[in-house]
């Protein structure tokens, strides 16, 4: 007498493609999921007058988390752009805003960084010099600028028109996640009008005035960094912790915003490093 042996059942294409639409499903039930939280978040705000829609400590703690979560074949660039887009059409519900772009130094790659980090449902609106985006920002009920780090050579000074207490202030530098070949690698700062609270301060940034190679020297002594020069005006970047206060030569020190370390997913680098240049 014969013994049947139970066969395992081998998987057809007709499984995996149902496995695939139920989690898709469930993907969508957990958007919209997120959507009612937001709605029950406005009302929050709206009753208690809490803060700005842009919370950039947040954010970038939650890019850190998933980065470190992260595994399995689909790559990070995507899943760094779906959360990207996620949080950053999420905030457009709660408030809506446009994103001013410089594109003196050409459209494509100023338009690819802001549809990466911020999709296509908040508006991109170019304009030809950093003044443009600057105005617009102070004139807006709340929108975003981006302004390339290395600043084209016709921007001049543009960071001491942030100095005064009411301009707008930096709030974030882009990309979260920092690799080589990133698809939308351009380093950018994030302006917008001054955060009353949600503003992350691991990197602090200065409008120096007046500055000397005394003052130059002090600041790469005390671990600063020299982002943007023109003329006798100087972009620092340094650890919040650090006091640049005192320089030589006269320098006039101003606090024109911060942002949240960088965090470098190269393979030459450990992840989430808070090493900031």
């Amino acid at each position: 007498m014969a013994i049947m042996l139970d066969r395992p059942t081998l998987e057809t294409l007709a499984d995996l493609r149902a496995e695939i639409d139920r989690i898709d499903a469930r993907l969508h039930e957990i958007l919209m999921e997120r959507g009612e939280i937001i709605d029950r978040l406005i009302a929050v705000k709206a009753r208690t007058g809490t803060g700005s829609a842009f919370r950039p400590g947040r954010e970038a703690d939650m890019m850190r988390r998933l980065v470190a979560a992260h595994k399995g074949i689909l790559p990070l660039d995507t899943v760094e752009s779906i959360w990207r887009i996620i949080i950053s059409t999420f905030t457009f519900v709660q408030a809506a805003y446009s994103v001013h772009g410089d594109i003196s130094d050409g459209d494509a790659p100023m338009r690819d960084c802001c549809r990466f980090h911020f999709g296509f449902t908040v508006p991109f609106v170019p304009h030809e010099g950093t003044n443009g985006v600057i105005d617009a920002v102070a004139a807006s009920s709340g929108d975003l600028g981006l302004i390339r780090v290395e600043g084209a050579p016709a921007a001049g000074a543009w960071w001491t028109r942030l100095a005064k207490p009411d301009a707008p202030k930096i709030i974030a530098r882009l990309p979260f996640v920092e690799r080589r070949d990133h698809p939308a690698g351009m380093p950018l700062f994030v302006i917008a009008k001054p955060l009353t609270d949600g503003a992350a301060r691991d990197i602090v940034l200065y409008s120096v005035e007046r500055e000397s190679e005394a003052a130059r020297t002090a600041l790469l002594r005390l671990g600063a960094e020299v982002v943007g020069k023109s003329g006798a005006s100087l972009l620092v970047s340094a650890p919040a912790a650090l006091d640049l206060s005192g320089l030589p030569g006269g320098a006039r020190v101003t606090e024109i915003g911060s942002h949240a370390a960088r965090f470098d997913f190269s393979p030459a680098a450990k992840p989430h490093s808070g090493a900031d240049s």
